[in-house]
């Protein structure tokens, strides 16, 4: 007995081009609002402040609790081969290339993520947006694009903090509670650690994960039926799109820049 039909392979493949085809689109438009929001910067700083300074106390704490975990594991694993003093570089390079973007995303697409596509999704259930296009007012212009371009810019800020902290945090454990040697910690970061290959790889991973993450999120609430069941169901499909979009870039990104 069949469970399914050709037809309805046909509407879902149809349906998931449809899908593709309006997120292309949206996008498009949001790269091209690029030199009008740079012309009005008080409405992307505005959302810069809501979307980074709201979230960085849970970047900084979760990176300095991450410090702490990572450099007392790192350690012990060292302390098997006698080169505790590389524990500073293991942290560093840890957290710059890897740790830092990719933690930052996941906790930026579950704090700020979240919060935009609800208020996206809230306006267009309270028809906010169609009064909008009523006045001749474009709201991906108008709205979308300060949110988009305030995360894109607040996401390598907050992936600079995080590693920041968790660099902190590793001293911390590695050098005031086990021992190491605080010289040796800092010289090996400054001796291993390379500005363009790590740091900036870093902060272009944490640069695409921020277009990734915030579009996403502004996707969501601009596509979600205009109810309160649709803006939670949008809310909740942007954390899981976005983490495993987060995941997967993070896989090719990795590959592209550490693998020649």
């Amino acid at each position: 007995m069949s469970w399914y039909k050709p037809s309805d392979v046909g509407f879902a493949t149809r349906s998931w081009l449809a899908n593709v085809g309006y997120g292309g689109r949206l996008f498009a438009r949001l790269l091209a609002t690029l030199w009008p929001s740079l012309k009005r910067f008080g409405l992307v700083r505005d959302q810069i402040h809501f979307l980074g300074n709201y979230s960085l106390v849970i970047i900084a704490v979760s990176g300095l609790f991450v410090g702490f975990v990572f450099g007392l594991q790192g350690y012990y694993s060292l302390l098997r081969f006698g080169s505790t003093d590389a524990l500073g570089q293991l942290v560093t390079l840890t957290l710059v290339r890897e740790l830092g973007p990719v933690v930052t995303a996941l906790l930026f697409a579950g704090r700020a993520g979240t919060s935009l596509t609800a208020e996206i999704g809230l306006m267009k259930a309270g028809e906010q947006l169609s009064v909008l296009e009523m006045m001749a007012i474009d709201p991906v212009r108008r709205i979308l694009a300060p949110r988009f371009w305030a995360g894109v810019i607040a996401m390598p800020l907050l992936a600079a903090v995080f590693s920041a902290m968790g660099v902190i945090g590793g001293w911390f454990v590695g050098v005031v509670m086990l021992g190491v040697d605080a010289g040796s910690f800092w010289s090996q970061i400054q001796g291993g650690v390379d500005v363009w290959r790590d740091v900036g790889n870093g902060v272009l991973k944490s640069v695409v994960f921020g277009f990734t993450v915030t579009f996403l999120a502004l996707l969501q609430g601009y596509a979600a039926v205009a109810t309160p069941e649709g803006v939670a169901t949008a809310t909740t499909r942007t954390v899981v799109v976005a983490s495993l979009a987060v995941l997967g870039l993070d896989f090719i990104l990795t590959a592209m820049m550490f693998t020649t």
